[in-house]
């Protein structure tokens, strides 16, 4: 089962998206028609609504008067955050039971309006952000709900900002054309990688990387990329260890492959072993075989390791598990910190990367050319280790 969170701001046309999503054979669960099912006559969440803030939050029939509720939490920040705490908690148990009631193949999108708000992107396997332009939505809700021009400008400033929406996202919907092109592209996204994806995650492989070898500019997604990424490991094994960003992804400026490495730091390899099944429920299945690190510095010598993909096509990584002080661990770190603080030093594997690319066309072969470089490398960054007292971070 793959879990999916739509968001998008007020006006974006996030529910076209939903109904397209749920046309193709999505199963689509709606918060705001969830938070309503809650607060339904006869319910104890309206129950306590009227506890909280009286009757006269009610019609004279006994259903909920949104309009009065409204008036009673708007500009009320603490009045709110009492309606929050009723609502929510409901609904996410709600969402809970539809999920698990879903078929094992299913793919359920959560349309959440206030996804980023609420801080919820990190328990998805993926997150959809409908974007279309301030004007565009502005335009959209005083011509189909009757707001006016004021009315509509407050609404959307209540909201986030387009940029963290921007920042959340795995992938961004644009929806400012017609309905035929917003259905293309969810026509597409459902075809090149949801599907693939929760095949994937079914089945506990990653997305097939391609052996091309490919070196691109920097790109400065690689960093809310792996901000995303992160946090979802995160909420997956919780605060059992450290995940870090590594790799030539990690340091601006640095030319790259398209993927981003990731590092988690464990006591022990049983612990690495027991991350595996948590990490395969994140979108991040353990990649069979036997993996090790070369510890440079330590001639001859190699260091175990657990590696593992992601079964999310639309991202190439390589999550490393490593022990935390190991030679593999250390030595990654130390790289990366070395590379984003000496230009001297990220502009010369820059260019090693250029001229070894140059020369081997797949990345296997492009790999193990690297390893003279790798050893120079390891023995600058002790010496700048030594004369800055660096010690690893995050």
């Amino acid at each position: 089962m793959l879990r999916v969170g739509l968001t998008g701001g007020i006006g974006a046309g996030k529910s076209a998206v939903a109904r397209r999503l749920a046309d193709r054979g999505a199963v689509i669960i709606d918060a705001d028609l969830l938070a309503r099912e809650v607060v339904e006559p006869g319910t104890d969440g309206l129950a306590e609504i009227v506890t909280a803030f009286g009757s006269g939050v009610l019609t004279p029939e006994g259903a909920l008067d949104r309009p009065a509720l409204g008036r009673e939490v708007f500009g009320d920040t603490a009045a709110r955050r009492r309606l929050e705490k009723i609502i929510h908690p409901r609904v996410r148990a709600r969402t809970v039971a539809l999920t698990a009631a879903a078929a094992p193949d299913a793919v359920v999108v959560n349309d959440v309006p206030l996804l980023v708000e609420t801080g919820l992107a990190p328990t998805y396997q993926l997150v959809i952000v409908v974007m279309a332009d301030r004007a565009v939505r502005l335009e959209r809700l005083t011509r189909t709900r009757g707001l006016s021009p004021a009315e509509a400008t407050a609404r959307i400033d209540a909201q986030t900002g387009d940029e963290q929406r921007r920042a959340a996202g795995d992938v961004l919907l644009a929806n400012e054309d017609d309905l035929a092109g917003l259905h293309a592209r969810v026509d597409e996204l459902w075809r090149d990688r949801l599907v693939e994806f929760e095949s994937n995650l079914r089945s506990g492989r990653s997305a097939t990387k391609s052996r091309e070898l490919r070196i691109v500019q920097p790109d400065p997604e690689w960093p809310r990329a792996a901000d995303r990424l992160t946090a979802r490991i995160r909420h997956g094994i919780g605060d059992r260890a450290g995940v870090h960003h590594i790799g030539s992804t990690a340091v601006p400026g640095l030319p790259a492959k398209d993927i981003i490495d990731l590092m988690i730091g464990v006591r022990t390899l049983d612990e690495a072993d027991a991350l595996a099944e948590p990490l395969g429920a994140a979108g991040f299945p353990q990649r069979p075989g036997t993996w090790s690190d070369h510890a440079h510095g330590i001639p001859g010598g190699t260091w175990p390791k657990r590696l593992h993909g992601c079964a999310d096509p639309g991202y190439r990584v390589n999550l490393h598990v490593r022990v935390t002080g190991s030679p593999g661990w250390r030595f990654a770190l130390l790289m990366r910190d070395h590379l984003r603080a000496v230009p001297e030093a990220r502009d010369a594997y820059a260019a090693a990367k250029a001229r070894l690319a140059s020369e081997h066309q797949d990345r296997l072969g492009y790999a193990e050319a690297k390893e003279p470089w790798f050893e120079a490398e390891a023995r600058a960054a002790d010496d700048w280790a030594i004369a800055t007292r660096w010690q690893p971070g995050s």
